[in-house]
């Protein structure tokens, strides 16, 4: 890995951060707040949120199991996508390669941020090739996207060539783990003391079932968390979402009910939808959705819309022609799938 000096872009490096007031007196006790310029009526509501959610961060890290320093908290992972761009890439100069097909947000902030977005094909199973990847890595390109569990494909990327790419790469390389709580690998948060170049991305909006309040999670080492707060807007979590997780987090068997739901329904509705005369293929998948190659996916998807039903239509994305992405939802909603889908075959 290179220096972080020589990753960072130099205007960021420089730059000194905004300080608010809340910073400043932070480590001190207080009951009388004359700082902020706030309102000091409509309590609780009427005061700025700690702006590097502290409280939050401890109750993470022992769920985590990681240190509070190797975390960054953002307005949904989309926040933690974007800063890497804006921290590490110089407009116009600087490049990016992503595995592709995958989440389509690395690509407009790529365009947002004027990044050149370099796209590497999967192969045919939806697997990555270190080698491949790394061949059109030049001096400019400081960042590395990969998705895994990947959408819309839903499978795991190999673990091998991941660490292939952390090894070899110079700059930083992104694993997005939106879906990991619903497949069986081990999370690469924990490797973060072996690949100082990695960050690693997971969200609330998933297995915690909160999209609505839009809390994702970087981890990555200190130093890269301690750029991306120097960037990061002064109060990017507001109290709401703050108590909320807090409030998640101290009942931690809910959302692993969820899933261990989520997966048994997801093996019933993907054996059912592969006895559909329609379906040609199901992919195997480790996130809370799969990808199936159909006979004719849009209009399939337009009757399905007709009905109020809405699944994904992905057949426009490379190696995903003719492909639909399916949510697992309750056994109600995938019944009433599934029976709408057979209506369709008369």
């Amino acid at each position: 890995m290179k220096p972080l000096n020589q990753l960072c872009r130099p205007c960021i490096w420089r730059l000194r951060p905004y300080s608010s007031a809340r910073d400043e007196y932070s480590g001190h006790e207080a009951t009388v707040f004359l700082d902020a310029n706030e309102n000091p009526y409509n309590h609780p509501l009427n005061r700025y949120p700690d702006p590097l959610q502290t409280e939050v961060k401890m109750a993470l890290a022992k769920r985590k199991g990681v240190r509070p320093e190797n975390i960054f908290l953002g307005n949904g992972s989309d926040e933690a996508i974007d800063l890497a761009y804006r921290c590490f890439a110089e407009p116009g100069v600087d490049n990016v390669v992503a595995i592709e097909p995958t989440y389509g947000m690395y690509k407009v902030c790529a365009d947002i941020n004027n990044v050149e977005y370099r796209p590497v094909l999967l192969d045919e199973h939806f697997q990555l090739n270190a080698e491949k990847l790394l061949s059109i890595v030049d001096d400019h390109t400081k960042l590395v996207w990969l998705c895994s569990p990947n959408n819309p494909t839903g499978n795991d990327l190999d673990e091998d060539q991941i660490c292939e790419v952390l090894r070899q790469f110079q700059g930083l390389v992104i694993v997005d783990e939106a879906y990991a709580d619903f497949s069986s690998r081990r999370s690469f948060r924990f490797r973060l003391d072996e690949f100082p170049n990695l960050i690693v991305l997971q969200t609330f909006s998933k297995a915690w079932g909160s999209a609505a309040i839009r809390l994702g999670m970087a981890f990555a080492c200190a130093d890269i968390i301690n750029i991306y707060n120097k960037v990061k807007y002064p109060y990017n979590i507001n109290a709401l979402t703050q108590r909320e997780v807090l409030k998640l987090m101290a009942d931690p068997i809910k959302p692993s009910c969820w899933v261990a739901s989520l997966l048994e329904e997801r093996t019933r509705l993907m054996k059912r939808f592969a006895e559909l005369v329609l379906c040609y293929e199901v992919y195997p998948t480790d996130a809370n959705f799969f990808l199936a190659r159909v006979s004719d996916a849009q209009r399939i998807y337009d009757q399905l819309v007709a009905q109020g039903i809405i699944v994904r239509n992905r057949t426009r994305v490379r190696l995903c022609e003719n492909c639909l992405r399916i949510t697992v939802g309750t056994l109600e909603e995938n019944d009433t799938l599934i029976d709408a889908l057979k209506q369709m075959q008369l």
